[in-house]
């Protein structure tokens, strides 16, 4: 069943923003104090028994300069610089394995996996990466509350320092032209994607589908489905904490980052989604600052959204982008 607004008026749903006021600020500094604490990327072959893409074992210095895990794929037989697709992960899952990532290699394409910190244990996609806990404050289990009463240690400032730093990653490499990185990722790697879309210039496309992390407000009070609701059982508990959160999640709003999001960008939403409600993700496709846009509406689909469906839409548009 429908789980929101009917699709009519989830095309016109463009809320006002919660943005506080040094949010590019916080961000410039969060950055460039990962970019001054980066020492280079290690790009280790890998035999993975694969004869037609040319697999890596990456290593690169993500957030406060802490070694980030990922794959690094190659089409095998092509030479010169290629267009890279950096993927993110799906709340939970880690790096994986890769051959669990040949779709971009297979379509000519340089393909960079960023494991996702601390995560990987749940049974799908494993990782490889710790996240070093400043806090270790009282949290929900899970990751949305770690360290959620302040920005500065909120978990997810890593994530996407982390995310910023895989592009730095991919445009550094020879085989990579920086011209051409495209960043994309399913759910948690949709909003992943969105901040990255935000927080770096000159990407040549962005591929969000069903995306998390957006108008997290509207989500803890539609959706009893988790991950959101790891927000409701914290402030369930902490009852007093109700603004400081959302302050915090304000620095961490797809919604914020797609209205500073320029590049052609294709998302995709699903009707019957509880994950992710259709009106979050419509209202971060709304302020998506970016004029060559547009959204894959997916009416019977839940979180699952339009799966390998999704695919060649995202091809076609890459062809017409990058030739």
């Amino acid at each position: 069943m429908l789980v929101d607004w009917p699709l009519e008026r989830l095309r016109e749903y463009r809320p006002d923003r919660n943005e506080p006021a040094d949010f590019d600020d916080f961000w410039a500094t969060t950055l460039r104090q990962a970019r001054e604490a980066a020492t280079p990327a290690h790009f280790v072959p890998y035999d993975a028994g694969l004869s037609t893409v040319e697999v890596y074992d990456v290593t690169f210095s993500g957030y406060a300069g802490q070694p980030i895990r990922g794959w690094f794929l190659l089409p095998a037989h092509r030479d010169g610089r290629l267009p890279c697709v950096v993927n993110y992960i799906g709340y939970g899952g880690g790096r994986g394995l890769p051959h669990e990532w040949l779709t971009w290699s297979a379509a000519g394409y340089a393909h960079l996996v960023m494991d996702t910190r601390g995560q990987g244990s749940n049974g799908y996609l494993v990782g490889d990466t710790p996240d070093p806990d400043p806090v270790g404050g009282p949290q929900t289990p899970g990751f949305m509350t770690r360290g959620i009463t302040d920005p500065e240690t909120y978990y997810y400032r890593r994530v996407f320092t982390d995310a910023v730093r895989a592009v730095d990653t991919a445009r550094a490499h020879p085989r990579v032209d920086p011209d051409r990185v495209v960043v994309t990722g399913v759910s948690q790697g949709g909003g992943i994607t969105l901040a990255v879309a935000g927080l770096v210039d000159g990407l040549a496309a962005v591929l969000p589908d069903v995306p998390f992390l957006c108008h997290y407000r509207r989500a803890t009070e539609i959706t009893d489905a988790m991950p959101y609701q790891e927000l409701v059982t914290y402030l369930k508990t902490h009852r007093g904490d109700v603004d400081p959160v959302f302050r915090t999640l304000s620095y961490f709003d797809g919604v914020n980052f797609a209205s500073r999001a320029t590049a052609p960008a294709l998302f995709s939403v699903a009707l019957m989604d509880a994950v992710c409600p259709p009106s979050t993700v419509f209202a971060a496709y709304n302020h998506y600052a970016g004029a060559d846009k547009d959204i894959v509406v997916w009416p019977y689909n839940g979180h699952e959204g339009g799966a390998g469906w999704q695919f060649p839409r995202q091809a076609d548009l890459l062809r017409r982008l990058l030739g």
